[in-house]
């Protein structure tokens, strides 16, 4: 059944390799179907590509790939208003205005600050795992560092990054009950600003029609860009050394700045919240790769790469067909959704040798976990410092499962929600 590539609560059970397998060799372009899931109505449906060379060839050309059109997730944005929203943010644009603001972005990442960056971040993965031992939530230990590195990127104060971590919790998740009404911070403990931002939250995601409310528009994320701004404020009256201040330095405009700070809240934290559980868990499904990496820690570079082919962050992305043309011997019109698949991509034999083998040390590791052309991940180099970071810790210890993990239900992010583990010195 074709929507089964489709259904959130197809991948809490695990990411459909054999169904992608089979669909590669049979149907590498083929139409998906959107049926009704819980509040949210049936869509149009769309284009999924399994295949690697087929996904790259969608991703490098924006031309007739548009990531602006409709934005970037399989859902259509429910109002013309929402559709208006995303379009100004940096993930779905297309060029040329995805080249200017990417170029302001670039442009805070100096050398320097990145070599700070990367300084701290080993720091801080250092105190994380030396805090804990015994029974622990892996998914909670691992999700510290991108939150910490993104309050520190941004300038947040440190008493206000669970908010990055509710924020994007309730964007990511809403597909899974647990994670999208979560609230988790301390709002006693945070600054001004914060609790003026918690005020915001909107008290119902559900539209005076009924419908439910998109998750990803302002007026479900008012306490978000509240803050947002709020932040921005002071960043020009002192602003510092962090990125978010360069940024707004380098022109970037209100709204602009609003969905730049979107994007990093929301894709700077799951990657990685996502990501490095999911490296773990490869790597204790794996306990020969897992002794062979602690046996040779110099191995560790080509091993990450493996861990994103492997259990590739992000799933899928969305592009729009900007005029009538043909894909693999299909029909594709205008304004139709094509949907590529970085998890199947990852897995095609055409490409990797055993695809379905997780080897540490495979090379060439052509991967699309971080997506390829114009849009190709401006954050890779931190989500691979940060993983190498917590990885490089790890590797002392004595790591075993003691419990059953719990996926994330998404058709999107390929995510856990619990890792229980026991860590020994």
């Amino acid at each position: 059944m074709l929507a089964e590539v489709f259904l959130p609560a197809t991948y809490a059970e695990g990411v459909p390799y054999d169904t992608f397998a089979r669909l590669r060799a049979e149907s590498p372009v083929c139409r998906i179907p959107e049926p009704a899931v819980g509040p949210w109505p049936s869509g149009p449906g769309y284009w999924a590509v399994f295949r690697h060379a087929d996904v790259k060839h969608v991703l490098r050309d924006a031309a007739d790939f548009s990531s602006h059109l409709g934005a970037t997730q399989i859902r259509d944005p429910d109002t013309p208003e929402d559709l208006e929203f995303v379009r100004a943010m940096m993930l779905n644009q297309d060029p040329p205005d995805h080249s200017r603001t990417r170029r302001i972005v670039a442009a805070a990442f100096t050398p320097r600050a990145v070599r700070a960056l990367e300084e701290t971040i080993t720091a801080r993965a250092r105190a994380l795992v030396a805090s804990a031992s015994g029974e622990i939530d892996f998914v909670e230990l691992a999700a510290d560092l991108p939150v910490w590195t993104l309050a520190h990127i941004m300038g947040i104060p440190d008493s206000d990054r669970r908010l990055l971590y509710d924020w994007a919790s309730r964007i990511i998740g809403y597909q899974d009950a647990d994670y999208a009404g979560l609230s988790t911070a301390d709002i006693d403990a945070l600054s001004p600003m914060g609790k003026n931002s918690v005020t915001q939250r909107p008290t119902t995601l559900t539209r005076p029609d009924g419908r439910p409310m998109n998750p990803r528009s302002q007026a479900a994320l008012r306490d978000m860009f509240a803050y947002a701004h709020a932040l921005a404020d002071e960043k020009r009256r002192s602003p510092g050394e962090d990125i978010m201040s360069r940024m707004l330095a380098g022109g970037l405009t209100r709204p602009e700045f609003e969905n730049m700070f979107f994007l990093f809240a929301v894709a700077g934290n799951e990657t990685l919240r996502n990501g490095i559980p999911g490296g773990l868990l490869s790597l204790l499904d794996h306990p020969a790769e897992f002794q062979r990496l602690r046996d040779d820690p110099s191995l560790l570079d080509t091993a990450i790469e493996e861990i994103l082919r492997f259990w590739p962050p992000v799933m899928d992305f969305r592009r729009t067909a900007t005029r009538d043309l043909t894909l693999a011997g299909r029909p594709i019109k205008a304004g139709e959704k094509v949907v590529v698949y970085h998890a199947s991509a990852n897995r095609d034999p055409a490409v990797f040798p055993g695809p379905d083998r997780f080897d540490i040390t495979r090379t060439p590791n052509d991967h699309v976990s971080f997506g390829f052309g114009p849009h190709f991940c401006l954050g890779a180099h931190l989500a691979r410092t940060q993983m190498r970071a917590f990885y490089r810790e790890l590797l002392p210890l004595k790591i075993t499962l003691s419990g059953t993990p719990v996926r994330l239900v998404s058709n999107f992010q390929n995510g856990l929600k619990h890792l229980p583990v026991h860590l020994t010195r």
